[in-house]
């Protein structure tokens, strides 16, 4: 008897985690297009532009039933993106290790969800894994990416460019408040 190849762009999810397989490799960053429009396109500073990756599905004995089905998933990549002080770019290690439970349909797994700490998917036929790596990705993003410390120092305008703050209107109420005029 052969292994059965899986093919994680249309995973079956239940045989996966009944024969306990395990799947890896790599992607280009081109692939995985939202996440690819969340960095520094063209940045020149030594980035990979590959996304690494490794799935491995279990199945859990479970109180009633077939068992539970589950899927590990461990990515690791490396973006470029725009640095919030200085605005150049800064290269993020990304780690992302779940696990998550597929259950059958979405309403057991909504309802399931709000219930337990575990991640919780409907589970599908073909499932795209690669959907699921790059969502996790994408949230796994620093929401302020930037540098421990910047490359330039970052520079002030000169004093002659700082303008005045415009007068508060609600200052002008207080004075009419208290009997003033306005100016």
């Amino acid at each position: 008897m052969s292994a059965r190849v899986f093919d994680p762009i249309r995973l079956d999810l239940e045989a996966f985690a009944t024969d306990a397989a395990v799947v890896g490799g790599t992607w280009p960053l081109s692939q995985l297009r939202r996440l690819a429009a969340a960095t520094i396109a063209g940045a020149e500073i030594g980035v990979v532009d590959e996304i690494t990756w490794n799935a491995r599905g279990e199945r859990r004995k479970a109180r009633a039933g077939d068992g539970q089905v589950w899927l590990h998933l461990h990515v690791g990549a490396q973006m470029a993106l725009e640095c919030q002080r200085c605005l150049k770019p800064v290269v993020v290690p990304i780690e992302v290790d779940r696990s998550f439970l597929f259950v059958a349909g979405e309403e057991a797994a909504a309802q399931l969800d709000a219930e337990s700490d575990d991640d919780v998917l409907a589970l599908s036929r073909a499932y795209d894994l690669r959907e699921l790596i790059e969502d996790e990705l994408l949230l796994a993003l620093p929401i302020v990416p930037r540098h421990e410390h910047c490359p330039e120092p970052l520079r002030l305008p000169p004093d002659d460019v700082i303008a005045e703050p415009e007068p508060s209107p609600f200052a002008a109420l207080a004075a009419l408040k208290r009997g003033g005029t306005l100016n």
